[in-house]
């Protein structure tokens, strides 16, 4: 068996160490790639010459240097990056915001772990949808292929990662925003625990759900990303059998034949390297829709109050919605959430891990009819962001799996996905 490559960042990082490497020249390869997609709107806000002059700005250093220096990074235009607007998705709060007078924490941490930020990414309109469309700076479609939407709400964040020409680009995860582009353009995803972070100079959807996190290219790159952005200590995945919860198959009845196979093939490739599969009974999971969607349509009209009829209408139509919640409603709706939250959290006691695919379909087709495929994807995702824990995107050809652990368990999750790709086969298993 050949030895594996490095991942992308260590390669970069070896590039780097070499005197013909440097993070300008990096970064000027890198935004040769931008806007790569048929679309061309991976990026809604750029400016190469400052791209440059942050690449520039990095001192030119044998010795230890900051965990990403020069890589570039993209970051999704929901948070402040000083001296460009940010738009959330809408040009009515492009204008409105004007250019930002300071970093966000997240582009301050960034750039203080040496990132090179390539520009600000594409989102469905206030982060409020999963298919990457967007009536205002056009559908985001994937470079690798303009037939199929990237999906959202982080976007164009899967576009940079696919195009390259970003490394790993920063999303947020509120229903599924991270996991649902990263599973359908093939890419990695880490959307961390409630709570982690900062989002100071950072525009919320629903507070009670928002994460913060990564998409990339490679598994193994998943505990250095996130030690960079959010601290998370690494750790050594400790070999031995591990207990993984498969969802039983009747919660399946709706996905795709490839999204089955690839379901089939994660367990498989899970049970040859030593861990236990077994099924567990998701029946409870249908509510979690029926409880998340109101909750972040609350919450959502909070924030954006006053300007309903400046989005698009569906959009415009969850806001009176979740304007309409009374507090006796929403308060029985927390109480919901609370008993749905502990009983998954009996669940990930019984189990170290929890997979479940990313959503039951392989694509997302440009200028189809989308009206009820929020639903059909949410139901997949939801049950994880009631209860506001850790998720790994596991890439296939076809789609990605739900790699769940406790809250608070991200170092673990995240070692354990890294290892998952390490013991794969490139061409069939995980991470190809």
């Amino acid at each position: 068996m050949l030895p594996m490559a490095d991942s992308p960042l260590r390669s970069l990082r070896q590039r780097l160490s070499s005197a013909q490497n440097s993070p300008l020249a990096i970064a000027e390869e890198s935004l040769t790639r931008a806007n790569g997609n048929a679309s061309r709107n991976t990026y809604v806000a750029q400016s190469r010459e400052w791209t440059l002059q942050e690449a520039e700005r990095l001192p030119h250093r044998s010795g230890p240097r900051p965990p990403l220096y020069g890589v570039p990074v993209s970051l999704k235009d929901c948070f402040d990056l000083q001296g460009f607007p940010t738009s959330c998705g809408s040009k009515f709060y492009e204008k409105l915001h004007g250019p930002a007078q300071a970093d966000s924490w997240v582009a301050a941490q960034l750039r203080s772990q040496g990132a090179v930020i390539t520009g600000k990414t594409h989102l469905h309109p206030l982060a409020y949808g999963i298919t990457g469309e967007n009536p205002e700076y056009g559908d985001c479609v994937q470079p690798r292929n303009e037939a199929w939407l990237t999906g959202g709400s982080s976007s164009g964040a899967a576009a940079s990662v696919q195009e390259g020409s970003a490394l790993a680009a920063i999303g947020t995860d509120t229903g599924g925003s991270i996991r649902v582009p990263a599973a359908l353009c093939g890419l990695a995803g880490y959307r961390s625990s409630v709570g982690l972070g900062s989002w100071q100079g950072a525009h919320h959807l629903a507070p009670s759900f928002d994460t913060l996190g990564w998409i990339y290219r490679d598994l193994r790159d998943g505990p250095a990303l996130a030690h960079a952005l959010l601290g998370i200590e690494p750790v050594v995945h400790q070999e031995g059998s591990l207990a993984i919860g498969a969802v039983y198959p009747a919660f399946l009845h709706d996905c795709e034949p490839p999204i089955l196979r690839m379901y089939e093939d994660c367990k498989q490739a899970m049970e040859r390297s030593g861990a236990s599969v077994k099924t567990f009974d998701a029946s409870y999971w249908d509510e979690a829709m029926q409880i998340f969607a109101p909750i972040q349509a609350q919450e959502a009209s909070v924030i954006h109050r006053g300007h309903y009829t400046r989005f698009e209408a569906l959009i415009a139509e969850r806001l009176a919605w979740g304007a309409s919640i009374t507090t006796a409603e929403l308060t029985e709706l927390r109480e919901r959430m609370r008993i749905f939250n502990r009983q998954l959290g009996v669940l990930l006691s019984d189990f170290d891990f929890l997979i479940v695919p990313c959503a039951p379909l392989s694509r997302l087709m440009a200028r189809a009819d989308h009206s009820s495929t929020r639903r059909t994807i949410l139901r997949y995702t939801t049950p994880m962001s009631l209860a506001g824990v850790p998720v790994v995107t596991l890439p296939f050809p076809d789609g990605g799996i739900q790699l769940v652990a406790a809250r608070g368990e991200d170092a673990r999750l995240l070692a354990y996905s890294a290892y998952l790709d390490r013991i794969c086969d490139r061409l069939q298993s995980i991470g190809c």
